[in-house]
């Protein structure tokens, strides 16, 4: 397999430009900008749900996550560190994943690695996210009891409370 170098440069606009297009995603619920800057054959290792392959799958995917709890209750996915690897194309980088306010100020968050692999014009060929499922199950139920406690608890985060152990909304 041969692997073409990219300039450093080239992979931290690249990045800078996904980065903005996640950000601009989180604020408007609209995912398909950011399933358009995968390359058409896009392989997306995601440990929780399977290995996807092509943009339509991802798309299927990014739309059931980000449209339930506790998915729909994530607000943005800051960056909190990222490395280039201009070797390997790709970035290295862990993103945060906080959730909106319960309604008491609090930020409940669990964070993933995330590799990215660059594919070139702006796109990106791979990507593998990669943390403990555990992490995010304890969030989200912390997210819910504090919801609940403050009489915020949604339909939708009630229900998935329920699912997974969390008692009864």
């Amino acid at each position: 397999m041969t692997t073409r170098e990219f300039t450093r440069s080239e992979l931290a606009a690249a990045f800078e430009k996904f980065e903005k297009t996640v950000a601009r995603a989180a604020e408007t619920r609209d995912w398909d900008a950011w399933v358009e800057h995968y390359t058409p054959d896009v392989e997306y290792i995601e440990h929780a749900a399977g290995t996807m392959h092509g943009r339509d799958q991802v798309r299927a995917w990014i739309q059931r996550t980000m449209t339930t709890f506790p998915g729909s209750h994530m607000v943005a996915f800051p960056t909190l560190w990222s490395v280039i690897d201009e070797s390997t194309g790709r970035v290295i980088l862990e993103l945060d994943n906080p959730m909106r306010d319960p309604g008491d100020g609090s930020i409940i968050s669990a964070t993933n690695i995330t590799i990215i692999t660059y594919a070139g014009n702006g796109q990106w060929s791979r990507e593998e996210d990669i943390y403990n499922p555990l992490r995010f199950l304890r969030a989200g139920l912390k997210w819910c009891r504090k919801a609940q406690a403050l009489g915020t608890l949604d339909q939708d985060a009630a229900r998935w409370m329920q699912e997974n152990g969390g008692g009864q909304p």
